[in-house]
C-alpha cells in the first residue's frame, strides 16, 4: 500500500483562506478577495523572475533613479509593472501608490473598484545581485469617497488598513498576510503553484535577544540610540548581550524579528533627519502586521499607525519588534528628550 501521509487532502491555500475570511465579513462583496488574489498572482510571477534573474539577464541596473532617489534595478521595473497590471485587471482598485512612481497611479474608469493599494514592488532590491533575500510589501485601504480618485484617498493613516502583507523571496517564497484578525504565514508550494497555510495566528515573542539596524551610521545617530545600543552590547545587569543581525532588506530583517523576537530599527539620523523608510508602502503595512502579531511599532515619539500622512513618499523613523524591547528603547528616547 502506498504511503499517502505526505499529502493533505484538505489543504488550506491562501486563496481558500481569504475566501473563507471574506464570507465571514459583514457586507462582503468579494472585491477584496479578488484584489488580494490579483496581488498573489503578481507575487508568484515576481518570485519566478527572482529565481531566474541571472539566467534571464534581469540582474543589474535599469539605468535610472526612482522618485525616492534609489537606483532602479531591472527587476524593480519588471516587478512594478507586474503589480500595477495585475491590480488594474482585478477591477478592485481606484488608485495605487508605488515606490517607483512619483505620482498617484489612477485606475482607468472602466476598471475601478473601491480600494487603494500602496506597495513597494521589490524591497531590498540593492541585494538582488548578491542573491540575498528581497521582498514585496503592500497595504490595502478603502477609498474615502466616490469622487474622482486623488491623493486624499491614499493619504490615510495606517489605522485604516483593511489588509496588509509582505512576500519574502528567500530560501522559499513566503507571504505574511493579515486582514485585521491576526497574522498568518503561507508558503509557496511550487508543485501546485499555491500558497499553503503554514502558521496561523503568529505571535512575536514578548522579548527577544537580537537587535537589527545599520550600525554603520552610528556616527550620525542621536545619543539615545547609541546609548541604547551600548546597553544591548554591554548590559550592566549581568545578562547576556544581544546578538546583532542586519540584512539590509527590511522584509528579511522584519521577518526574522517576528520569527525570533527582538527589535528592528531604522531611526532618524543627521543625514536623514526625517528617517529613511517610506510611511505609506513600507512602514504602515509592516507596523500593521507587527501589531497583529502582538508587537509594537513606533517612530520614537508616535505610534506608526497613528501618523497622518502628508505626502505620498513621506519618510518616518521606524522602530518595531517585541513589546518589551520596543518599550525599553522608548525609555532611552524619553531619557534623552
Amino acid at each position: 500500500m502506498s504511503d499517502q501521509s505526505a499529502f493533505d487532502t484538505d489543504v488550506w491555500t491562501l486563496t481558500r483562506f481569504v475566501m473563507e475570511t471574506g464570507r465571514q465579513a459583514k457586507g462582503a462583496t468579494g472585491e477584496l478577495t479578488q484584489l488580494i488574489n490579483a496581488m498573489l498572482t503578481a507575487i508568484k510571477a515576481i518570485s519566478s523572475a527572482v529565481r531566474k534573474a541571472g539566467l534571464a539577464h534581469l540582474q543589474g541596473m535599469a539605468g535610472s533613479v526612482n522618485v525616492t532617489g534609489d537606483d532602479v534595478k531591472k527587476l524593480d521595473v519588471l516587478s512594478n509593472d507586474l503589480v500595477i497590471n495585475m491590480l488594474r485587471a482585478s477591477y478592485g482598485t481606484c488608485c495605487m501608490v508605488s515606490e517607483e512612481n512619483k505620482e498617484l497611479i489612477i485606475t482607468p474608469k472602466d476598471k475601478r473598484g473601491k480600494y487603494v493599494v500602496c506597495f513597494d514592488p521589490l524591497d531590498g532590491s540593492s541585494n538582488i545581485d548578491c542573491l540575498a533575500s528581497i521582498g514585496t510589501i503592500f497595504a490595502i485601504y478603502k477609498r474615502l469617497s466616490d469622487e474622482e480618485p486623488s491623493e486624499k484617498d491614499a493619504l490615510q493613516p495606517g489605522n485604516n488598513i483593511v489588509c496588509a502583507g509582505y512576500a519574502l523571496y528567500g530560501s522559499a517564497t513566503l507571504v505574511a498576510l493579515s486582514t485585521g484578525a491576526g497574522l498568518n504565514f503561507f508558503m509557496l508550494d511550487p508543485a501546485i503553484g499555491e500558497f499553503i497555510l503554514t502558521e496561523r495566528n503568529v505571535k512575536i515573542k514578548q522579548k527577544g535577544k537580537i537587535y537589527s539596524l545599520n550600525e554603520g551610521y552610528a556616527k550620525y545617530f542621536h545619543p539615545s540610540i547609541n546609548e541604547y545600543l551600548k546597553h544591548k552590547k554591554y548590559p550592566e545587569d549581568g545578562s547576556s548581550p544581544y546578538g546583532a543581525r542586519y540584512v539590509g532588506s527590511m522584509v528579511s530583517d522584519v521577518h526574522r524579528t517576528i520569527a525570533y523576537g527582538g527589535i528592528f530599527m531604522y531611526p532618524a539620523n543627521e543625514k536623514s533627519p526625517k528617517g529613511k523608510l517610506r510611511l505609506l508602502y513600507e512602514c504602515n503595512p509592516i507596523a500593521f502586521l507587527i501589531e497583529q502579531a502582538g508587537g509594537l511599532a513606533t517612530t520614537g515619539t508616535q505610534r506608526i499607525l497613528d501618523v497622518q500622512p502628508e505626502a505620498l513618499h513621506q519618510r518616518v523613523p521606524f522602530v518595531v519588534g517585541s513589546p518589551d524591547d520596543v518599550k525599553e528603547f522608548l525609555s532611552f528616547v524619553k531619557k534623552f528628550s
